[in-house]
């Protein structure tokens, strides 16, 4: 590990990890849909798949801070279980990722909050991350740079020795706001170092860095 100059790999979750925008979609419309609220847009959609859920519900609403309280009586009563099937890995996640375990340390950093424990249980997550870090174990959410240098510190990795992987802009701004090189995962609009559209390219980065190519 000390040889690799490539010490430490950190995961966004949604639309890296997870094909997990239509779950995003029937969560939050369920939700609109027991308020007696229209279902989102597209536009709202992108707002909520890259936030966690207090700033989508915020979001959504208007920060209408009566509809809020309303909204999140009616969370506590969701079992995000329901929206599971709805999710699926991207391609490759499984084996890309014990392929890099075997040069460096894996992380995940998501904006998800109280449905990450159950993503984390349903998909065996631990067994393929060294540390998961949501927007519960955090202060500050993305783009805030906390959960990154939590992440770095555990390891003991400095900026410059890790790579941040995301989908979308609030990843291009955390990657950015903690000094980490960004790939950037199927979206060539991305500021960043990479940019991959499939996952097993994830790996040939990081083997190619570590070998000096």
């Amino acid at each position: 590990m000390s040889n690799c100059k490539t010490k430490l790999v950190i995961f966004d979750c949604d639309g890296v990890l997870f094909d997990s925008r239509e779950a995003n979609r029937h969560y939050y419309n369920a939700l609109l849909r027991m308020m007696g609220m229209p279902e989102m847009d597209e536009e709202e959609l992108d707002y909520c798949h890259s936030h966690t859920a207090s700033e989508s519900v915020d979001f959504l609403l208007d920060g209408d801070s009566e509809l809020i309280e309303r909204a999140n009586e009616l969370i506590s009563t969701i079992s995000y279980d329901q929206f599971l099937r709805f999710m699926k890995f991207e391609p490759a996640v499984r084996e890309t990722v014990r392929e890099i375990k075997k040069a460096c340390s894996t992380a995940i950093s998501t904006n998800r909050s109280t449905t990450m424990p159950l993503l984390v249980s349903m998909y065996g997550l631990n067994s393929l991350f060294d540390l998961i870090v949501c927007a519960l174990d955090v202060q500050h959410p993305k783009p805030h740079p906390e959960g990154v240098f939590r992440i770095l510190e555990y390891f003991r990795c400095s900026p410059d020795q890790a790579l941040y992987v995301g989908d979308t802009v609030v990843d291009q701004q955390v990657a950015h706001n903690a000094g980490v090189p960004l790939i950037a995962y199927k979206n060539p609009n991305l500021d960043a170092m990479f940019h991959v559209e499939h996952f097993s390219e994830i790996k040939d980065i990081v083997f190619g860095l570590n070998h000096g190519k």
